[in-house]
């Protein structure tokens, strides 16, 4: 397949990042599908380039990281658009006060500035189309590039993080500037339908995130007498609540049920997480590795029984996809737009959010019943491949953005 879709700016608040994966590959197929895609990023990639696998190592290199450009760069761009447009640059200075973070006008300067080399970047590359992934300060940054360039300004909006304070991200401001806005859920969708007026609707659209079937391939588990594994992926963070998952562990542990569970990912919580391992004496079932990278990530997927995700926020995690379509049975939350991606016993098990016993139930159930972990696990790689298939989600992205229109700066 290929597009005369003018070539597109992707802008990403932190990219490459492991969290993130899943959109370098989006724009790995967005390039083979025929667009032309740039990449920049406002913070440097999350990781050194020698923990990089090598295809991350060349995103790196061809992305134009913002804050890197320095006090010489920042100054730069102000000065570049101030002698071509100095109104313009005015007006975009004052509505970036007003979106200062907080109502901090220090914050609305920093985005100003932001906007301004991202927009001489696009400038110097005739770039027309800006696309920004999350509705938070990189959108804020795109809002200010549109207004001083004129471009074609969307939006992949994931949530929840952006529901959250919806003032305070200005959404319904966001949603007035954009030109097209594509959601990852109806669940997303719904929510900016919430906050937007009705004229505004007719930009939203609905394309889900997905998974390579290749990449992440079915393999049904062997109901051994082995301890079950347990996998959790994702960031060590209140919102994915892994500390209840310790906590409900400990309770199948005082039951004699015989599992281990790995913890692969990095953040905030983890301090909190290794104490309570320790308080509750979990430390010879309990596996934290920190951030692996996706080759990793899938070699740890071929060797679970039961995958867990205890969130209390989410969009639709792309991980749950990927222990999906390998066939691995899951336990989850039904917040957000979970629930379009798991039935409960249908294609895997949904748990109270923020309930230690409901948690704890499901594991049970999986754990004693390896004929309900089968057939979950096959209903679950059926519901993947027929709504999450990521070259079929991708190609549809690929047909909006060559169906946007898009005005020249």
């Amino acid at each position: 397949m290929s597009t005369s879709c003018p070539p597109i700016a992707y802008l990403v608040s932190c990219y490459p990042a492991i969290s993130h994966t899943f959109i370098l590959r989006e724009i790995h197929r967005l390039r083979a599908l025929g667009h032309t895609i740039f990449t920049a990023s406002i913070n440097q990639p999350d990781r050194p380039a020698d923990a990089m696998e090598g295809y991350e190592r060349q995103e790196a290199q061809d992305t134009f990281f913002v804050k890197a450009q320095g006090w010489l760069g920042a100054l730069g761009a102000m000065l570049y658009w101030l002698g071509r447009t100095p109104i313009k640059l005015a007006s975009t200075l004052r509505l970036g006060l007003r979106l200062g973070k907080g109502g901090r006008w220090l914050y609305g300067l920093a985005y100003t500035v932001e906007a301004a080399l991202v927009a001489r970047w696009m400038q110097q590359r005739g770039l027309t189309r800006l696309h920004i992934h999350f509705g938070n300060a990189g959108a804020t940054v795109g809002v200010l590039v549109k207004h001083l360039t004129h471009c074609h300004l969307s939006y992949t909006i994931h949530g929840p993080d952006e529901f959250d304070d919806v003032p305070g991200q200005h959404l319904p401001l966001k949603m007035r500037h954009a030109n097209d806005v594509v959601c990852i859920s109806q669940y997303a969708k719904g929510q900016l339908m919430r906050i937007s007026q009705p004229e505004h609707w007719a930009k939203l659209q609905v394309c889900r995130l997905g998974v390579d079937p290749l990449q992440f391939s079915y393999a049904q588990r062997d109901a051994g007498a082995c301890a079950v594994k347990l996998l959790c992926v994702g960031r060590l963070s209140s919102a994915k609540a892994q500390i209840l998952l310790v906590y409900a562990c400990a309770r199948l542990r005082d039951e004699g049920l015989d599992f281990s569970l790995t913890l692969v990912g990095e953040g905030p919580d983890r301090a909190r997480i290794q104490q309570a391992i320790v308080q509750h004496e979990l430390g010879d079932c309990i596996h934290l590795t920190g951030a692996l990278n996706q080759a990793a990530v899938r070699v740890h997927f071929e060797h679970a029984d039961i995958f867990v995700l205890p969130s209390l926020a989410e969009g639709i995690p792309v991980v749950l996809m990927e222990a999906m379509s390998s066939g691995v049975p899951c336990i989850s939350t039904p917040v957000n737009g979970i629930p379009e991606l798991i039935q409960h016993e249908r294609t895997g098990l949904l748990a109270t959010p923020g309930d230690v016993d409901s948690l704890a139930d499901q594991l049970r159930r999986l754990i004693q019943q390896p004929a309900l972990r089968q057939s979950l696990a096959q209903a679950a790689h059926a519901k993947v491949l027929a709504d999450f298939d990521f070259n079929r989600n991708v190609s549809q992205l690929s047909r909006s953005f060559a169906g946007f229109t898009c005005a020249a700066i």
